[in-house]
């Protein structure tokens, strides 16, 4: 008779005497496969559908992102905008200290970055760490990357005169 092997659960936290993973919180906020898969793809049928479900837009993947932090550095414009409608934060960061509107700006996405800058993403946000991120707003990495337009609204935006 074979032998059926459950397939291994996504661990956000430490196991529990239980056999539990994470607390109860960190479970409810991880991310459904369908949900990543569709913002990494720019599904935005499966992203409406699961937000009319009540998904949790939040919710993060085993690296600390949201669904807002995989679309944004693709250029799925019309998720990115989804997710703002439906109230996703968008001053999450996670590996480098990197926000959505980070990821946008370093993925050569400005209308996305602009968008994200729009709505409200904190852009005093400074990245950490290694990759040439550390200490450096929105702004900055897209001066360091040549989009000069870009740097200057996201300068205008943080200060408030644009």
């Amino acid at each position: 008779m074979p032998v059926h092997r459950c397939p291994e659960p996504v661990q956000t936290g430490i196991l529990r005497p239980a056999g539990r993973v994470g607390t109860e919180s960190e479970r409810a906020r991880a991310m459904d496969e369908h949900w990543r898969k569709a913002a990494i793809e720019g599904d935005l049928a499966t992203i409406d559908a699961q937000i009319e479900a009540g998904a949790d837009v939040d919710a993060k993947d085993k690296f600390g992102q949201t669904a807002l932090m995989l679309a944004a550095p693709r250029g799925h414009e019309a998720i990115v905008r989804r997710l703002i409608e439906a109230g996703a934060d968008l001053n999450v960061t996670a590996k480098f200290g990197l926000s959505a509107v980070m990821l946008a700006v370093v993925n050569h996405r400005p209308v996305i970055a602009e968008a994200l800058a729009r709505a409200g993403a904190d852009l005093r946000l400074r990245g950490k760490g290694e990759g040439g991120f550390y200490g450096k707003t929105a702004a900055e990495l897209a001066r360091e990357n040549g989009q000069v337009e870009l740097a200057g609204s996201l300068d205008g935006l943080a200060d408030g005169t644009d």
